[in-house]
């Protein structure tokens, strides 16, 4: 009898196995970013990212980040979302395809993750009835959040 033993890596692990297979050469701000993005679970911006290596590796450049997070994104590894809110934002590629969608605070710009079911059956029902193929999409839901929504005297 032959047991399979099945591994599951996580995020970061499949993100460096992409770049070896893809002939990339492992280096130190390229792993400090993986390294920090597969810590979060949710999106930051590069100002974020470079911040949270800094506090472990202070002599990677922003410079750095921004090629990094630009060879994973042109990997498919990390999704580069545009939020309105300051410059594009950055989270990781789940290889298993599960995402998340956000909600954004026009005032303070706060950053929330949502994931709704109904949602994503009424994009598959779209997909379905579309005369092109749907790859890919990102839900950005604008408004306030309950910080910036509450009266001035409850605050």
């Amino acid at each position: 009898m032959r047991i399979a033993i099945i591994y599951l890596m996580n995020w970061s692990e499949h993100a460096q196995s992409v770049l070896r297979d893809s002939g990339f050469k492992p280096g130190r701000a390229r792993a400090a970013v993986i390294e920090t993005l597969g810590d979060q679970i949710c999106c930051l911006s590069v100002q974020e990212i470079h911040d949270l290596i800094r506090q472990r590796r202070p002599r990677v450049g922003i410079a750095s980040v921004y090629r990094a997070l630009e060879t994973l994104t042109e990997l498919g590894l990390v999704h580069r979302l545009e939020l309105g809110s300051g410059g594009a934002h950055y989270e990781p590629a789940e290889p298993s395809g599960n995402h998340h969608h956000h909600l954004v605070c026009g005032d303070c710009g706060k950053i929330e993750a949502f994931s709704d079911d109904r949602l994503e059956h009424a994009i598959d029902s779209v997909s379905k009835n579309a005369v092109f193929r749907i790859d890919d999409h990102d839900i950005v839901l604008r408004g306030q959040c309950e910080s910036c929504e509450l009266p001035p005297d409850r605050q």
